[in-house]
C-alpha cells in the first residue's frame, strides 16, 4: 500500500497579515500622526517649562535669593489678637456726666433771643448765621428723634446726639422734640427742656426753629461747632 502524503497546516500568526500595500501606507500614516502628537506634547511641555523658568528668574531678581521651605514648615499658623476691651466703665461715667452736666433748673431765658420762636446764639455767632440757620444754608447732617422716650432718656440721649455729632465734625443737625399733640393738655413736654439742655452744651453754637418743611414748632435746627 502506498502512503498518503500529509499537508503541513498552516502556521498561526500573532499578528494579522497586511492584505494590500493600501493597508502598509494607512499604518505608516497613523504612526506619522502618533509621533506628531507626542512632539507637540513635548513641544508644549518644554515652552512650559521655559516659562515657568523665566518666571522664576524674574522673582528672584526682584526680590533676591529664594529659599524653599521645608514641607513641615510650610504653614504657619497666625495667633489672632485678643478682641479689645470695651470700656464698660467709662461708658458709663461718661452717661452718668452727660446726665449732671445737663440741668433741668438752668435758667434758659436771659440767653434766648426775643424772636418768636426764642432762638439761641452765643456771643461770638452774628444775626447773619443765625438767619443763614433759619433759612436752611447748611445741608442738614444728622437727626434725632426724641419721641416716645422719658426725660431723662431724651436727655441722655440729647447729650450723647450733640457730643457725637461734634466728635464726627457734623455741623448741621436736627432735634425733633414733637409738638406735644399726644401729650396730656397738647402741651409740648421736651421743647422747653431740649432748649434749655441745648445752651448747656459747648458745642451748640446756635439753634433756631425748623422751617414747616423741616417739622415746624416741633423741632429744632442746631449748629454745631466745627472740628
Amino acid at each position: 500500500m502506498m502512503a498518503l502524503a500529509m499537508k503541513p497546516s498552516p502556521s498561526k500568526r500573532s499578528t494579522p497579515a497586511l492584505n494590500s500595500l493600501q493597508d502598509l501606507k494607512l499604518l505608516q500614516r497613523e504612526l506619522a500622526l502618533q509621533r506628531r502628537a507626542e512632539e507637540e506634547r513635548q513641544e508644549r511641555l518644554a515652552a512650559a517649562a521655559r516659562l515657568a523658568e523665566q518666571e522664576r528668574r524674574i522673582f528672584e531678581l526682584s526680590i533676591g535669593p529664594v529659599t524653599r521651605l521645608a514641607a513641615s514648615q510650610q504653614r504657619v499658623m497666625h495667633r489672632l489678637p485678643p478682641p479689645a476691651p470695651e470700656p464698660l466703665q467709662r461708658e458709663a461715667d461718661e452717661r452718668q456726666v452727660l446726665l449732671q452736666a445737663l440741668s433741668d433748673d438752668f435758667d434758659v431765658d436771659t440767653l434766648l433771643e426775643t424772636d418768636d420762636t426764642l432762638s439761641f446764639r452765643r456771643p461770638e455767632i452774628t444775626q447773619e448765621v443765625v438767619r443763614k440757620l433759619r433759612r436752611g444754608h447748611w445741608s442738614l447732617q444728622a437727626q434725632l428723634d426724641l419721641h416716645g422716650l422719658r426725660r431723662d432718656q431724651a436727655r441722655e440721649a440729647l447729650g450723647q446726639f450733640v457730643q457725637d455729632s461734634a466728635r464726627r465734625g457734623l455741623r448741621c443737625v436736627r432735634v425733633v422734640h414733637g409738638k406735644g399733640n399726644g401729650s396730656p393738655g397738647r402741651e409740648p413736654v421736651l421743647k422747653a427742656r431740649v432748649r434749655r439742655w441745648l445752651v448747656q452744651k459747648d458745642q451748640v453754637l446756635a439753634f433756631v426753629q425748623a422751617r414747616a418743611s423741616d417739622g415746624g414748632s416741633g423741632a429744632l435746627m442746631v449748629l454745631l461747632a466745627g472740628t
